[in-house]
């Protein structure tokens, strides 16, 4: 496949008939989430259409191309999963007894108010109100990953200050 293969609807399907199963098995087995998996492959290639051009067959084979991308979106998910409250066995909610919830949510929102404004606004959008990534790029003006690159970065800085104020997870 030349380099640039990847530019084009066809070639995508193709690719995908080609190589989604066994993508698949290597993101269930990674995330122990069916559903999670799905999102993997589906991210994994919407980033290799957009980075089509990239993909140069002198440097590895697609599939090695593939699984490299498909393990940069397994650790993004597994991050992104890692920071929100773990559920109970067999429960619907956290468990959480209210004094504890309306002390967290009083740490996190003090916490969010010492964190850069550019930063707050992009956790506010993906994390609280649950709006994606590119939605909330077009709405700020900016690339998509520089939405990503600040929830990442605004994660980090939440997460510093928290450990100034003294919360341990």
């Amino acid at each position: 496949m030349p380099p640039g293969a990847l530019t084009h609807e066809r070639d995508v399907r193709e690719v995908y008939a080609a190589h989604a199963a066994e993508l698949y098995g290597f993101a269930a087995r990674s995330l122990g989430d069916p559903g999670l998996a799905e999102e993997a492959v589906q991210e994994t290639f919407l980033r290799a259409w957009r980075a089509g051009e990239r993909f140069d067959p002198e440097i590895g084979s697609l599939r090695t191309w593939l699984f490299a991308i498909l393990r940069n979106v397994v650790v993004d998910l597994a991050r992104a999963r890692a920071a929100r409250p773990r559920l109970a066995e067999g429960e619907g909610e956290p468990v959480v007894e209210p004094f504890d919830e309306a002390l967290l949510a009083w740490q996190i929102e003090e916490a969010m108010r010492r964190i850069g404004e550019q930063h707050r606004r992009v956790l506010v959008e993906t994390y609280y109100r649950g709006r994606p990534y590119g939605e909330v790029a077009e709405e700020l003006g900016i690339p998509e990953g520089t939405v990503k690159s600040r929830v990442y970065y605004g994660l980090r800085a939440l997460r510093v200050v928290l450990e100034e104020m003294g919360y341990e997870d």
